[in-house]
C-alpha cells in the first residue's frame, strides 16, 4: 500500500473541513460548496483549469436541462394532470399518496436518470401538496430516495450500472478470466427490493424521519400571503348537496346574507363545467357539487347545518379552478373619486362582471367579512377577490379599481401542450435509443420548448434552481482531488486490504459501505470506476465470483441518502425546505436499510 502523500493529507482536511460546513450549517450550502470549490483551486491539487470544469460537466448540464422541460411540461398543465391522476390512485393521505408517487417515479428512474425523474416530478409533489394540504417536505424527500432508488432497476438507469459491462470486461481480461456480461434486467429484482423496502420505511417511520417544515419558494412563485394577511383561509372546500338538504331551491344570495362568514364561491353541476362565484340569483340544486369558502370550523357548521357530504380532495371538482396556476387572491383597491366610492358591493356584480368572489374588505386597518353585500365601499377600500387570473385582467382595466398584489398575467399555455409532449420525448428517446451524451439529449428537448413557444427565455431561465447547480458545480472539483491525488485509491485498498479474511457476506457488505462512502464524498461513476477492479480483484482472491461483488459496487453507488451531495437531494432542498440533519437523519435509516436488503438480495441472485 502506498504511502501518504502531504497531497493527500490536504485533500482529507479539506474533505473533512467540507463535512463540518455541510452538517453544521455555519454558511448556506451551496455557499459552503463555492468555499470548497475556491480552497481546492488555492491548493493546486487539481489544474487551475479545471476548478470551474463543474459548471460545464455532463451532470449540471442535464440538471438545467431538466428544469427547464420540467417548467414547460408544468407550463402546459401535463404536471397538473399527473397530480390529479396520482391523487384518483393514491387518495389524499400522506401514506398513500408517498406510496402512490414513489412507485411512479421510481418506474420512471428505471429507464431516465434519477435526476431526470425527480425534476419533473418535484412540480406534481408541489401541486399534491398544496391540494392536500399534506407539507411538501413530508412528500419531496421519499420521493427523492424512491427516484435513486429506481436508478437500480435496470442496466440503463444510472451512471455506474451503465458503465458495470465494460469496466467488469476490463477486469476480466485482467486477471485472465472470462465474466458474462450482464442483461439489462439484471439488477432489476435487487432494485425492486430496495424501492418497495425505501417506500416502506417512510410509510412506517416517516413520521419520524421526515421534518415538517415550510419550502422555499423561487421568485416566481412568491406571491403574497394575502390570505394569512387578512385572516383566510383562502381554499374552496367541496361538498355535496344532498336532495334533502334545506339549501336546494335557495338563491345563493339568501343562503350568503343568513350565513355568517361562509360564500358560496363556486358550484359543479352532473354534465357541466364547473363555475366560479356563481351569480346571485343562482338556486341551488340538489346532487350539486358547492365550493364554500371561509374559515374550517365556519365550513364544518354549515355542512353540518345543511346536511352536506363534504368530498374527498381526490374528488374535488374545483382542483383545476383553484389551481394556483389559474386562479388565486387578489387585493383590489377602490380608486378615490371613481364611480364605485359610495356604491354597495352588491351593486357592482362582481361575481357576473369579474367572475371573482368578494371574500373580505379592509377599511381602516379592520378585516370585514360579515354583511359585505351591503358594505357601502369609501375611496382606498381594499377588496380581496378570489378569482381565475385570466379574470383580474378585467379587474385592472376596470378604472375604478386597482389590482395592488402580484398575480400570474399569462395564462397556461394549453395549445402548446403536444410540442412540450413532443420535446420531452424527443429527449427521452435520445437518452434511452442512442448513445447521445446526456446532456446533449435533454438540452435537444430543452431547445425544442424554447423554439416552440413554450416557454420565453426569461421563464426558462426563472425555472433554473441556480442553488442547485452552483452547489453541484462547485463540489465537483473536490471529486476530482480525491481522485487524481490518489487519496481514494489508497483508501480503498487499506479497508479491502483489512477485510480480505472475512465471511463472503461481510467482505460484500464491506465493499458495500464503501462505495457508499465514496459515492457521498467523490461521485457515484468516480466511486463505480474506482472500486470495480478492487472489488473484482478481492473476490478472485477469496474465491467469490467478480461479478457479484462488481455488482456490489455498482448498485451501492446509488446508495446516497446522508448527504445533500447527490443530485437528487441537492434538487429538493430547497423546494423542501431540508437541512442537512434531516437528510443525516433519513438518509442514515435508508442507508442501512439499503444495505440490509442488498447484500442478501445479491447473494441470492448471484
Amino acid at each position: 500500500m502506498d504511502a501518504v502523500t502531504t497531497d493527500m493529507l490536504i485533500v482529507l482536511a479539506i474533505l473533512i473541513g467540507a463535512v463540518v460546513l455541510f452538517v453544521t450549517e455555519v454558511v448556506r450550502i451551496d455557499v459552503a460548496a463555492i468555499l470548497v470549490m475556491v480552497v481546492v483551486g488555492l491548493s493546486g491539487l487539481i489544474p487551475t483549469a479545471d476548478v470551474f470544469a463543474g459548471f460545464s460537466s455532463n451532470a449540471v448540464i442535464s440538471i438545467i436541462a431538466v428544469m427547464i422541460l420540467g417548467a414547460a411540461l408544468d407550463r402546459v398543465g401535463v404536471m397538473r394532470t399527473v397530480a390529479a391522476w396520482l391523487l384518483r390512485v393514491g387518495g389524499s393521505t400522506e401514506r398513500r399518496i408517498l406510496a402512490s408517487s414513489s412507485l411512479a417515479v421510481g418506474g420512471i428512474s428505471a429507464f431516465m436518470q434519477n435526476i431526470g425523474a425527480a425534476a419533473l416530478f418535484l412540480p406534481v409533489i408541489e401541486r399534491i401538496s398544496d391540494r392536500t394540504k399534506v407539507p411538501s417536505s413530508r412528500l419531496l424527500m421519499p420521493m427523492g430516495f424512491a427516484a435513486i432508488l429506481g436508478g437500480t432497476l435496470t442496466l440503463v438507469a444510472s451512471g455506474p450500472l451503465i458503465l458495470l459491462n465494460d469496466l467488469l470486461a476490463s477486469s476480466a481480461d485482467n486477471l485472465g478470466i472470462e465474466v458474462e456480461p450482464f442483461g439489462l434486467f439484471a439488477p432489476t429484482p435487487i432494485g425492486a427490493a430496495l424501492l418497495l423496502s425505501g417506500i416502506a420505511l417512510f410509510a412506517v417511520a416517516g413520521r419520524w424521519l421526515l421534518p415538517e417544515v415550510d419550502a422555499d419558494r423561487s421568485s416566481g412563485e412568491a406571491l403574497p400571503d394575502i390570505s394569512a394577511r387578512y385572516g383566510l383561509d383562502g381554499r374552496l372546500h367541496a361538498a355535496a348537496v344532498p336532495a334533502d338538504s334545506p339549501l336546494v331551491g335557495r338563491e345563493v344570495e339568501v343562503v350568503e346574507r343568513a350565513e355568517s362568514g361562509v360564500l358560496l364561491a363556486a358550484v359543479a353541476s352532473d354534465g357541466q363545467d364547473p363555475q366560479l362565484a356563481p351569480p346571485r340569483d343562482h338556486r341551488v340544486a340538489g346532487g350539486t357539487v358547492l365550493g364554500l369558502t371561509g374559515t374550517p370550523a365556519q365550513v364544518e357548521a354549515f355542512a353540518d347545518e345543511h346536511g352536506l357530504d363534504p368530498l374527498d380532495p381526490a374528488d374535488d371538482p374545483f382542483a383545476a379552478l383553484v389551481d394556483p396556476v389559474h386562479a388565486g387572491l387578489v387585493e383590489v383597491s377602490v380608486r378615490p373619486g371613481s364611480d364605485a366610492v359610495g356604491q354597495q358591493v352588491r351593486d357592482l356584480r362582481l361575481r357576473v362582471r369579474f367572475g371573482a368572489a368578494l371574500l373580505a374588505v379592509h377599511h381602516r386597518g379592520e378585516t370585514i367579512t360579515e354583511g359585505l353585500r351591503e358594505r357601502r365601499l369609501g375611496g382606498g377600500d381594499v377588496l380581496v377577490l378570489f378569482g381565475p387570473w385570466e379574470q383580474m385582467r378585467d379587474v385592472d382595466a376596470d378604472p375604478s379599481f386597482v389590482v395592488i398584489s402580484e398575480y400570474p398575467t399569462d395564462p397556461p399555455r394549453t395549445d402548446k401542450r403536444w410540442w412540450a409532449l413532443g420535446s420531452f420525448a424527443v429527449a427521452l428517446s435520445l437518452v434511452i435509443f442512442t448513445g447521445m451524451q446526456l446532456s446533449l439529449a435533454l438540452m435537444v428537448g430543452a431547445i425544442g420548448v424554447l423554439l416552440g413557444g413554450v416557454l420565453t427565455p426569461d421563464e426558462a431561465y426563472r425555472a433554473v434552481s441556480w442553488k442547485t447547480v452552483f452547489l453541484l458545480a462547485a463540489l465537483i472539483p473536490l471529486g476530482q482531488a480525491v481522485e487524481e491525488t490518489g487519496t481514494a485509491a489508497w483508501i480503498a485498498e487499506g479497508v479491502i486490504a483489512a477485510t480480505a479474511e472475512l465471511p463472503g457476506w461481510a467482505i460484500l457488505a464491506t465493499i458495500g459501505g464503501l462505495t457508499t462512502v465514496f459515492t457521498l464524498v467523490v461521485s457515484n461513476v468516480g466511486a463505480t470506476v474506482l472500486l470495480v477492479p478492487l472489488a473484482a480483484n478481492v473476490a478472485v482472491g477469496v474465491g467469490a465470483d467478480p461479478a457479484t461483488y462488481a455488482m456490489m459496487v455498482a448498485i451501492a453507488a446509488s446508495n446516497a441518502f446522508l448527504l445533500p451531495t447527490h443530485q437528487v437531494n441537492a434538487l429538493l432542498m430547497g423546494p423542501g425546505g431540508y437541512r442537512v440533519v434531516d437528510y443525516v437523519r433519513a438518509g442514515t435509516a435508508m442507508s442501512v436499510l439499503f444495505l440490509l436488503i442488498s447484500v442478501p438480495m445479491l447473494l441470492w441472485v448471484g
